[in-house]
C-alpha cells in the first residue's frame, strides 16, 4: 500500500476565493503562504476539490492519503476544516484518512470538543499544528491537553518544522529544533511526525518520525538517500504536501506522481516499501471491514 501522509485540501467556500476568504477570517499567515504567486506569475499552490485529489492519487499510484489540517489562527477555521474532512472521509473511507486540527489559544474546551467530533468521524491523527505559527508557548495548557489526548488515542501528531538550512521564503516562521526534542521527551506516550524531514537532524527519539512534505522544493533527488541514511527507513513517511506545486519549473500540476517516483528511484526496494506506505500503515492504513 502506498500512503501519502501529508496532504492538504480545502472546502468549497475557501477554494472559491482564497484571498478574500483569508482576509475575512483573519488568516493572514495562511494567505501569505498559500495565495502567493511565483516570479513567473503562476500560483505557489493549487486549490483542487476532492475529486481532483483522488485523480492525482490514481495517477501517482497512491492508495490512501492523509488529510492534514492547517495551523490556523482561529478556532472557527479549525472547526470548518474538521467538518469538511469528516465529509471527505465519510464519502471516501477506503481512500482518505484525516487528522484533526485545533487552535490551542482558544482553550481546552475547544480542543476537547474537536477531538470528540474527530473520534466520532473516524479521524486517525492530529495536525498539522505549529505552536510557533499559532502563537502560543510549548507549555500552553490546551496544547498539552491536545498532545495528551493524542497519546491516549494512539493518534500521531504532525508538527510543522522549518528546515534551518533552507533559504528564506515569505511567511517563514522559525521553529527551533530543540523545541521538538523537548516535546518528544515531555510526551513519551505521544507519537510525533515532524514535517519536512524534521529539519533534517538525525532524530533518535523512539516516538519521533519525519515526513517528506515539499521535499523537491528545497532538496534534490539525492535527499531520499541522504534522509533515509540519516534517519533510518523505518522513521520516514512519504508526504507530498499536495496541492503545493512541487516542480514548478517542470510541470503545472501538484507533482505527487513525480515525487513518488523520485522516492522509488532513490531508495532500495525494501526502503521504498517502508517509506512509501509501510510505516504510515500502522496509523493510517485501511480499517478492517
Amino acid at each position: 500500500m502506498v500512503i501519502d501522509a501529508h496532504v492538504h485540501l480545502y472546502w468549497p467556500a475557501l477554494n472559491a476565493d482564497p484571498g478574500a476568504w483569508a482576509s475575512a477570517r483573519g488568516e493572514a499567515h495562511w494567505a501569505d503562504l498559500a495565495t502567493r504567486r511565483r516570479k513567473d506569475g503562476r500560483p505557489v499552490q493549487l486549490f483542487p476539490d476532492v475529486g481532483a485529489l483522488l485523480r492525482e492519487m490514481d495517477a501517482a499510484g497512491v492508495d490512501r492519503a492523509v488529510l492534514l489540517g492547517w495551523y490556523w489562527e482561529t478556532a472557527r477555521s479549525c472547526e470548518e476544516q474538521n467538518a469538511f474532512f469528516a465529509e471527505c472521509v465519510r464519502a471516501h473511507p477506503d481512500r482518505l484518512a484525516a487528522a484533526v486540527t485545533v487552535h490551542p489559544p482558544s482553550g481546552a474546551a475547544h480542543v476537547e470538543r474537536e477531538f470528540e467530533r474527530a473520534r466520532e468521524a473516524g479521524f486517525r491523527g492530529v495536525g498539522e499544528l505549529s505552536p510557533h505559527a499559532q502563537g502560543h508557548p510549548l507549555d500552553h495548557p490546551a496544547f498539552a491537553r491536545a498532545l495528551a489526548l493524542a497519546g491516549s488515542a494512539g493518534w500521531p501528531v504532525t508538527l510543522h518544522v522549518t528546515d534551518p538550512s533552507a533559504r528564506p521564503y515569505p511567511g517563514q516562521v522559525s521553529t527551533p529544533l530543540e523545541d521538538f526534542d523537548r516535546l518528544a521527551r515531555e510526551f513519551p506516550a505521544t507519537t510525533f511526525i515532524l514535517a519536512h524531514w524534521g529539519g533534517f537532524p538525525p532524530w533518535r527519539q523512539p516516538n519521533v518520525y519525519c515526513d517528506t512534505a515539499a521535499s523537491p522544493l528545497s532538496h534534490g533527488p539525492d535527499v531520499w538517500r541522504r534522509g533515509v541514511g540519516a534517519l533510518g527507513a523505518d522513521r520516514v513517511l512519504f508526504g507530498s504536501d499536495f496541492p503545493l506545486r512541487l516542480y514548478p519549473r517542470l510541470e503545472d500540476g501538484a507533482g505527487m506522481a513525480r515525487a513518488a517516483q523520485e522516492a522509488r528511484a532513490g531508495l532500495a526496494p525494501a526502503e521504498a516499501a517502508a517509506v512509501l506506505g509501510g510505516n504510515a500503515a500502522r496509523w493510517f492504513g485501511r480499517r478492517p471491514r
